[in-house]
This record gives C-alpha cells, sequence and structure tokens, in this order.
C-alpha cells in the first residue's frame, strides 16, 4: 500500500476553509480516484502541539493507493489537474505532499 499525504502547514495570515474541504474536496479526490486505485482517504484536523502550543498542521490527508502505480495513474490522470487545481478554491496555503508505504 502506498499513502499519499498532503500537509497544510499553519502559516500566519494564510486562509484555509475547512468546510469547503470537507464538502468539496475530498469528495472530488474520492470521486476523481476512485477508478484508478484509491482504497481510502483519511483526514485530520490539527488541534495543538504536544506541548499545548498552536498545531504545525491545520490540516492533513493521507490517500491510500493500492501500489505506486495506481497513484500514479491516479495524480497523473484524467482529473488529476482537476483535483490539483481545485485546492485554491479552499486555501491559500502552500501544501507539503509525501509518499510513504504502509504494509
Amino acid at each position: 500500500m502506498v499513502i499519499f499525504s498532503v500537509l497544510y502547514p499553519a502559516t500566519p495570515g494564510a486562509s484555509f476553509d475547512q468546510a469547503y474541504y470537507d464538502a468539496t474536496h475530498i469528495p472530488l479526490v474520492k470521486d476523481a480516484f476512485g477508478s484508478t486505485g484509491l482504497k481510502d482517504v483519511q483526514v485530520f484536523v490539527g488541534v495543538s502541539a504536544p506541548d499545548g502550543g498552536p498545531a504545525p498542521f491545520v490540516a492533513m490527508a493521507h490517500l491510500a493507493f493500492e501500489d505506486a502505480a495506481a497513484m500514479q495513474a491516479s495524480l497523473a490522470g484524467p482529473r488529476g489537474g482537476e483535483v490539483m487545481a481545485d485546492v485554491a478554491n479552499f486555501t491559500t496555503i502552500a501544501p507539503i505532499a509525501q509518499v510513504s508505504t504502509r504494509d
């Protein structure tokens, strides 16, 4: 299993519309990538740092794909651009992406 993680760092002066993200962007991701190997999506909202200070990330999403080929088929596929373009509709934060594996 391959995990594509997208993290949105807490950035002073930046905006992040959690309602849009939950109601529009995540369903778009599921619809766009479901047929090319997306197995699961988990969304986490930052609450705090371990010491009780501000959360370092506003939100993060972890997209689980069948394998690396499925992830590439999704991200580079016909709807990948649509998903990426939608980011500007809910945030001014530059996301950080990471690819990981899970047994």
